[in-house]
């Protein structure tokens, strides 16, 4: 039986998604793999992953259209894909990897929903509960406790992701945003090399600490943001901003299976009343 022929693109969409949002929560998995095992400092992985991604985006660019990289992106969004990547490493020598996904990922949310209300946006009834839903979520992820995370790496990753957020926010609605990235992972290249600098007299990192770095930064991240974009042609807006809602749910598991951390019930709970209100806020905002 011949298959319908809208059901081909669909399919690659759906295959394309779920290779890029599994390479998102592999970047925290990545990141806490190498720092916990002490085979690299947070600031050569940071240095190591935003060069080896402005190198793959660089490829990625060139193959696909022949583009110079430099023409894409601009200094400011460079800087917040930078401050992102550095507290993003700094914050996983304390993380664990489940926790500081949902860390950052509420916080970029957040950041974005904040953004649209100082914008004059107006959110019905059911929105701002799931604002405060989201917002006490991540409030009691952080209060002290036995099983609370550590403040400094809660509050880089909080920072991390106002940083993201402010860096998606800058991109919304751009012509070609595979080479804006390409050109801002190459404009925060020498920032990244530039925060390895102080850290050089206590710098480490062999061989598996490297590549793991690279991997994050060639792999999940730049080949991850060329399947995102290519993906986002076949979604709705809503689809695109639902589906990005199973990162930290990926990122929890995998770090569960795959770095035998624990999931505890402040971590469950917290994930239901983040990813809940979130989900809450963009159905009443779609509608």
């Amino acid at each position: 039986m011949r298959e319908p022929a809208g059901d081909t693109p669909r399919r690659a969409t759906l295959a394309l998604t779920a290779a890029a949002m599994l390479a998102f929560a592999a970047n925290s998995l990545l990141c806490r793999l190498a720092l916990a095992g002490g085979g690299i400092d947070p600031a050569s992985f940071g240095a190591v992953r935003v060069v080896s991604g402005a190198f793959a985006l660089a490829l990625i660019v060139r193959w696909r259209a022949g583009t110079c990289v430099g023409t894409g992106g601009d200094w400011m969004s460079a800087a917040m894909l930078f401050a992102y990547v550095a507290f993003f490493s700094f914050a996983y020598l304390s993380l664990p990897a489940g926790t500081g996904a949902l860390i950052l990922f509420g916080a970029v949310q957040l950041t974005m929903f904040g953004w649209a209300l100082r914008g004059g946006e107006r959110f019905p009834a059911p929105a701002w509960c799931g604002l405060g839903l989201a917002a006490a979520g991540l409030v009691y992820l952080v209060l002290p406790g036995v099983s609370a995370p550590p403040l400094f790496g809660a509050a880089s990753m909080a920072l991390a992701g106002a940083a993201w957020g402010v860096y998606s926010l800058r991109g919304r609605g751009g012509a070609d945003p595979l080479l804006a990235t390409a050109g801002n992972f190459l404009r925060a290249a020498p920032l990244a090399l530039a925060l390895w600098l102080p850290f050089a007299g206590v710098a480490h990192a062999d061989t598996t600490g490297i590549v793991l770095a690279i991997v994050s930064g060639a792999v999940t991240s730049g080949v991850g943001y060329a399947l995102w974009y290519t993906a986002l042609r076949g979604l709705t807006a809503m689809r695109a901003a639902t589906v990005q809602l199973s990162v930290p749910l990926m990122t929890a598991f995998g770090a569960v299976l795959l770095l035998a951390e624990p999931l505890t019930l402040r971590l469950v709970l917290a994930s239901v009343a983040i990813l809940g209100g979130i989900a809450l806020v963009l159905a009443r905002r779609t509608k």
